[in-house]
């Protein structure tokens, strides 16, 4: 089993180009069950979560090609798929394939909407906390599929079709609203989904529908009435920018006292995180080919947060924040309001000597003077790469053990790291 080996204290210079975002190709790539023409994707990030998908796919009939590379294409470029799924050849989603990724649950509305029947496995996933699947249910209940749980699957079945109707999220679910957004863009008339998830993401796959042939309004706000084609149609889209990987390389520059210019990140899409950290007195500037972010010697200030659904602080940025401020010069309150169990990365970054306490849902970090090399244990994605800021900031060398969670979100880190400073490498396990 692979790990990565740092040692730190140099300062981030230099430039980070900034991938397709992982959490809206997972998505959009389901999103071609729902034609039997081509959907072209471009901007994809290299991740295991995407080629596992891709596999996932495959089961149920979708052909992908991967473009090759072209005249003048950086490594840094994202690839170009092309999904095709003429026939749907299986309409059965098993265990051994959802267990590993909790994204591929979201097959079931496009199986259902374009079929008239799934058989869904109960999701698996990173485990950060209870994510159930109630509201995917419910919301597709609305459009008038009969469900059922069955030995841990579930059994969807609508055989005259989708038909339009009111779905009202009890709580925010961007799972949720990915997969009864995705079903309403084949249902028959008009559906209307309250308490919508506003996350870009979110709106990049409704984008994508729309101009696959559904009729989509309110997209980026918390209402979103879809009327539903007869068929939808191939497309060509660009996958947005990843917000959560520029938070994260960000808070690795303001850790280091670096220097980086952020290629191709957006910043209207992380304005809260952005804010948090101009905050806490890491300079940052927006230009129209990125961010260029920068702390040139000054202290870390501490900050009071508490994470929330888009467009407040996002949960997949808190850890990151934490080894932040466990160099801040104060003590700061971290509060996780989505995930129950998203501090497991709390007593691996204690290893490095970060003083962090726990009470429920918050966290009190105290900032050290500064953090020592460490053998830590990766617990999930985000956290994993918690550990490598920790560690880039760190006196001394630490390893992160079980980097297969790095591997399923960040593309070539390492690379992107060294490129700018970092002393960093993979071992191989």
């Amino acid at each position: 089993m692979d790990s990565i080996r740092i040692v730190g204290g140099e300062r981030l210079e230099g430039t980070i180009p900034i991938s397709g975002a992982k959490n809206a190709t997972l998505p959009l790539m389901i999103a071609s069950l729902l034609t039997s023409d081509t959907l072209t994707l471009k901007n994809v990030p290299r991740l295991a979560d995407v080629t596992q998908l891709g596999r996932i796919l495959g089961n149920h009939g979708v052909d992908l090609a991967i473009a090759g590379k072209r005249p003048g294409q950086r490594t840094s470029d994202g690839q170009t798929f092309h999904l095709t799924a003429r026939d749907v050849v299986d309409t059965t989603a098993p265990y051994e394939m959802v267990s590993r990724m909790r994204a591929s649950f979201w097959v079931l509305g496009p199986l259902l909407a374009r079929c008239g029947e799934a058989r869904v496995s109960l999701p698996g996933g990173c485990a950060i906390g209870t994510r159930p699947v109630d509201l995917h249910i419910e919301g597709l209940k609305a459009l008038g599929a009969d469900i059922e749980l069955d030995g841990g699957y579930v059994v969807a079945r609508a055989p005259k079709g989708l038909a339009g109707g009111r779905v009202a999220f009890s709580k925010v679910s961007v799972g949720a609203t990915h997969n009864v957004l995705m079903a309403a863009a084949l249902a028959k008339g008009e559906t209307v989904i309250e308490n919508a998830a506003r996350e870009p993401e979110v709106g990049d796959v409704a984008a994508c529908l729309a101009k696959m042939g559904a009729e989509i309004e309110g997209i980026g706000t918390s209402t979103l009435r879809v009327q539903g084609a007869d068929q939808l149609e191939g497309t060509v889209h660009t996958v947005l920018p990843d917000r959560i990987e520029t938070g994260t390389y960000a808070m690795a520059v303001a850790a280091t006292g670096g220097d980086v210019l952020l290629d191709g990140a957006r910043p209207d899409l992380l304005d809260n995180a952005l804010d948090v950290l101009r905050g806490a007195g890491v300079e940052i500037t927006a230009s129209n080919r990125g961010l260029q972010v920068t702390r040139n010697g000054g202290e870390v200030a501490p900050v009071e947060v508490e994470t929330q659904p888009f467009p407040g602080f996002p949960t997949d940025l808190q850890a990151q924040l934490m080894a932040l401020m466990s160099l801040a010069h104060g003590t700061s309150t971290i509060r996780e309001t989505i995930f129950e169990n998203r501090f497991m990365h709390v007593q691996e970054l204690a290893r490095l000597g970060a003083n962090i306490s726990l009470e429920g849902d918050t966290a009190t970090v105290t900032g050290v003077e500064g953090l020592h090399g460490a053998q830590v244990m990766a617990t999930d994605l985000r956290a994993s790469v918690s550990l490598v800021i920790a560690g880039l900031a760190a006196e001394g060398e630490t390893v992160v053990n079980r980097v297969y969670h790095l591997d399923r979100g960040f593309e070539q880190l390492e690379r992107k790291l060294g490129a700018c400073g970092a002393r960093i490498e993979r071992l191989s396990g």
